[in-house]
């Protein structure tokens, strides 16, 4: 063998290393590829999502009158915001539920938008119902009475987001006068009272019944109710026991419209309005 014999074997034995090498180099940056996107795809799929109700009208509300006062609503009527049943909601881990008016959230966490309508009944001459559910609650105070129940009567219907301002107002302005600094003013209100927009009486689907105290639980009214008024569609919207969920203080005279089918599901399975609709039991 000469040498330029050997100087051609030596030449090719050094590329074949360099191609080894790159080939290497070449596998080690397709693995370490591979780790990184990996890595992503298991952090995404390990992270819970996050289904919170998007529901672009919501409220709480129990607003308390003072003992004795008669409801004087506004004779404000409305169309139906045909937007409302077609809503998507997110629901717990079900992906997408139908938005259905009779069971639409309104509390401090979803307020009303400020475009809001709804179609109203007169009650009586000063209280007006949504048209939809308005029969429900009229045969519902009719069953009663025929069955010995006389004492009974809704003291608060639908309220405008301008008198629910008037009622808040005049709370604190309570409070104040008593002593109180604005912020405990502020706070004793909300305990009762939600802020303008997120009432559920914005709704047209909640009623209070008499004198809106909690005297009423000691009546046959509210035993009645309690018994029976989820086959007219209708639930106890805040109850003692839900406090913590509802963010609203116990209150028995304060009935809320969901339609029969919802409402019996409800009383059997104890549930509220919050737990019902953010939890996954609609599907």
């Amino acid at each position: 063998m000469n040498k330029t014999d050997g100087k051609e074997d030596l030449k090719k034995m050094t590329n074949i290393h360099i191609l080894q090498l790159s080939i290497i180099l070449i596998l080690l940056i397709i693995i370490a590829v591979a780790v990184i996107v990996a890595r992503k795809v298991i952090t995404n799929d390990g992270q819970t999502p996050n289904f919170e109700t998007e529901i672009d009208q919501m409220g709480n509300s129990d607003d308390a009158e003072e003992e004795g006062n008669t409801t004087n609503l506004d004779n404000q009527t409305g169309t139906e915001n045909e937007t409302n049943t077609t809503d998507t909601v997110t629901v717990s881990n079900n992906l997408s539920v139908l938005n259905d008016w009779q069971i639409r959230l309104v509390n401090r966490e979803n307020p009303l938008p400020d475009d809001f309508t709804v179609e109203l009944e007169n009650l009586d001459a000063s209280r007006q119902f949504d048209k939809r559910a308005i029969g429900p609650l009229r045969q519902m105070i009719l069953d009663m009475r025929d069955q010995g129940i006389k004492n009974i009567w809704a003291q608060s219907t639908y309220r405008s987001i301008e008198y629910q301002k008037g009622l808040y107002e005049k709370s604190i302005n309570k409070y104040l006068k008593q002593g109180k600094s604005q912020e405990e003013a502020q706070k004793l209100t909300d305990e009762y009272i939600n802020k303008p927009g997120t009432s559920e009486h914005h709704l047209g689907l909640a009623v209070d019944f008499n004198n809106v105290d909690e005297g009423f639980e000691n009546t046959k009214a509210y035993e009645w109710l309690l018994e029976n008024a989820s086959n007219y569609g209708f639930i106890l919207r805040y109850p003692k026991e839900k406090e913590d969920i509802t963010g609203i203080e116990y209150e028995p005279w304060h009935w809320r419209y969901v339609g029969p089918e919802h409402a019996k599901k409800m009383k059997e399975q104890d549930l509220c309005l919050e737990e019902y609709v953010l939890g996954s039991s609609l599907v």
